[in-house]
């Protein structure tokens, strides 16, 4: 199943590549950076495009140019939650899903703190990036084999980011992997799915210490909306709250 999900050509611009795979490799790029997105002829980046095509820009220079484009933030940055725009980045950038919450924390405290461009760069300069595309390879979903250095949970929740070729990154807003990541589990895999018209809810049970007495906890339980998950959880993690169980409200 993985590789008739994720498998795709790996494309990389040489020196002696033609006029038409150069078209080919800046379609590529478009279509992985800005997860399978249309992008319109008013919209494409043409003075970057040019600038690949005589070689004065690499690949990774133009897969950058994309990530920061307004393009990018519009879709990604200005209207998704925290948690989404880092999975996405994940996803566009290095072409697999974030491993814990660790990571994801460590990438929404530098876009907070850093801004915008230096959350983009962390992924681009990163050795992981290097390692995988180098300077001139598009990057693609990594997901269909497993990685030296990273955790086995990654190619479980590459699925949960990845439904299949007619998926755009932007029809959803709300984290993929909120309930994974913040409770250090794995999901299952599935084939992908139609996108559910009815929204869920999920009840999140909490343990966290009592003000007025630390030797003791308390339980709390709140009901979220699917929509509602990620800025749940994001408050209970603030409070030093654990999350005991995650489960769906019929």
């Amino acid at each position: 199943m993985a590789s008739l999900v994720f498998d795709a050509p790996k494309l990389e611009l040489w020196q002696t590549s033609s006029s038409d795979e150069v078209e080919g490799v800046i379609k590529a790029v478009y279509k992985q950076v800005l997860g399978n997105a249309h992008v319109m002829e008013s919209e494409r980046l043409t003075t970057a495009e040019s600038q690949l095509c005589d070689r004065s820009i690499t690949v990774r220079d133009f897969v950058r140019i994309v990530a920061k484009s307004q393009m990018y933030r519009a879709r990604f940055f200005e209207t998704s939650a925290p948690y989404r725009f880092v999975e996405l980045n994940f996803k566009h950038l290095l072409g697999r899903a974030p491993q814990d919450q660790t990571e994801i924390s460590e990438h929404i405290r530098r876009c907070n703190d850093e801004g915008y461009d230096a959350e983009i760069d962390s992924y681009l300069d990163s050795p992981e990036y290097m390692s995988a595309f180098g300077d001139n390879v598009v990057p693609y979903y990594q997901g269909a084999s497993s990685q030296v250095g990273q955790k086995q949970v990654a190619y479980n929740r590459m699925f949960d980011l990845f439904r299949g070729n007619a998926e755009t990154s932007k029809a959803a807003k709300d984290s993929k992997l909120v309930y994974s990541v913040a409770t250090n589990s794995t999901s299952k895999i599935k084939p992908p799915v139609a996108i559910a018209t009815t929204e869920k809810r999920f009840k999140i049970t909490v343990k966290g210490a009592k003000f007025d007495s630390p030797r003791r906890r308390s339980t709390t339980e709140y009901i979220v909306s699917a929509t509602k998950m990620t800025p749940t959880i994001q408050r209970i993690n603030r409070t030093s709250g654990k999350i005991v169980s995650i489960t769906e409200v019929a």
